[in-house]
């Protein structure tokens, strides 16, 4: 990946911005007296599951404030940490690596990789195990999954994370197809990988009962697990909780890749000139405050002197995405022999330079790789398929009944998330009815660490508070 891309990202995912916004979009901190919003629909806690010292109660309405009304800017920056649920600073985690295809040829330009990594947190006593599955372009070890970790743990579970189908390190080791997203195929395969890695760490954890969790892309992957549990029964998840699921994968992409041409004054043709403004802009922040750090209460300093435009955080967020779909096309490409990113059969090793590749692929969009690559491969694969076809298969509405009648699956989902059409959260309300959880604000995943969030994902699967 460019090293100038990911200094970039480094900065600007954790909320180093500058701009304007218009100040009725700038949140209340913290002398500013909060509002109280009442959540929608709680999902009763099954009591006889609950340990003894948990209550056996759960109220359905509890206050919610989150300090950024805007959905870019909950979706993009860091809030203070006294927005944040109380965890751990540490837990007890053992890092490993299963293979799931061991002999499978990896080219030599991924030396590097040598198996799937995931990780454990783990009990010291015997306790439920809970799955998580990450977003796009997230590790088993980002920002949201370690937080996750530590909440569930402190609620008293073991915890695996896996990866994102959509990465190298599982594109390489663990996709059948090496082709990701057709969430059927992702859904074979993160079973195979929870499978495998139960069985790594049966040794050092006893499970009680299975949980399955995922966020953004790893949310509705979640449900197609779910689904195939039923079928293979391995685990015989007790509760599945869908976080932030995009209802259609197709829609949700082709809104998220638009969002960095539509917002560059001047299009993605004029990068370098938006790039060398944000370099300033940082410049000036830095001069102003007199240091730079990356917690967020320094961001919700430097945010409330210089407030960002949205149409600049909703170009992140594309860049954001467009980054994390150019690693992914370039490591199917090469996996399968090239054609696509590369030339066919083309040799590369460790001194190989990647850069005229990743140009390619930063400059190839969701939309040409479903087009182009992805709809061509599986359209091989069951010759009569069309496009739309596939795009219908790849939602949550192609598997409405099953949603309709698993009481077991629940959602947790923003009013506000940017990845979702007009209509689509009103419509997975509909489906999920007193299952859902839908805050007011929170954009995408933004809000995963608000303490309201927290408790509600620990009371959804019956743990305990810390």
């Amino acid at each position: 990946m460019h090293k100038i891309y990911l200094l970039m990202l480094a900065c600007l995912l954790t909320g180093f911005l500058a701009g304007k916004v218009n100040a009725q979009n700038s949140p209340s901190y913290p002398d500013v007296k909060p509002y109280d919003t009442t959540v929608k629909d709680v999902p009763p806690v099954d009591s006889a599951k609950l340990p003894a010292e948990v209550p056996t109660k759960v109220s359905r309405t509890r206050p919610y404030f989150f300090p950024y009304v805007n959905p870019y800017e909950a979706t993009v920056m860091e809030v203070p940490s006294i927005y944040e649920a109380k965890l751990p600073d540490e837990v007890p985690t053992e890092v490993f690596r299963i293979h799931p295809f061991p002999e499978r040829t990896t080219p030599d330009v991924f030396w590097y990789d040598k198996g799937l990594i995931c990780s454990l947190v783990y009990q010291k006593k015997e306790a439920p195990l809970v799955f998580i599955i990450a977003g796009t372009g997230a590790r088993f070890n980002s920002p949201k999954m370690i937080n996750m970790q530590k909440a569930l743990y402190q609620a008293g579970f073991n915890v695996i994370s896996i990866s994102s189908p959509t990465i190298a390190n599982f594109i390489i080791n663990a996709s059948s197809s090496m082709v990701p997203g057709n969430l059927y195929d992702d859904a074979k395969d993160l079973y195979r990988v929870m499978e495998m890695a139960y069985a790594k760490v049966q040794g050092k954890i006893k499970a009680t009962e299975f949980y399955l969790t995922g966020y953004s892309l790893g949310g509705i992957q979640a449900a197609y697990v779910s689904m195939l549990d039923e079928e293979k029964k391995h685990f015989d998840f007790r509760k599945v909780l869908l976080i932030n699921p995009p209802e259609s994968l197709y829609n949700s992409v082709s809104k998220l890749e638009k969002l960095l041409g539509d917002n560059i004054p001047g299009g993605a043709e004029n990068f370098d000139v938006w790039y060398q403004q944000l370099l300033n802009d940082l410049a000036g922040i830095y001069e102003e405050m007199g240091f730079f750090d990356l917690t967020g209460d320094f961001i919700y300093k430097a945010y409330k002197r210089h407030p960002p435009r949205e149409d600049f955080l909703a170009a992140l967020v594309g860049l954001s995405f467009t980054l994390s779909s150019a690693d992914m096309v370039f490591a199917s490409d090469v996996m399968r022999g090239g054609g696509y990113i590369t030339p066919k059969n083309v040799i590369m090793n460790n001194s190989t330079s990647l850069m005229p590749f990743y140009m390619v692929a930063d400059r190839t969009s969701f939309t040409d790789y479903f087009h182009e690559y992805f709809y061509p491969y599986f359209r091989q694969q069951e010759p009569g398929l069309t496009e739309q076809a596939l795009i219908d298969r790849l939602t949550l509405k192609n598997i409405e009944k099953y949603l309709k009648s698993a009481e077991k699956i629940g959602l947790l989902h923003n009013e506000d998330d940017i990845i979702m059409l007009p209509g689509e959260v009103d419509y997975l309300h509909g489906v999920f009815g007193d299952r859902a959880q839908i805050y007011p604000t929170g954009g995408h995943c933004g809000n995963m660490n608000d303490p309201a969030v927290v408790r509600f994902i620990v009371d959804f699967f019956g743990g305990r508070e810390g």
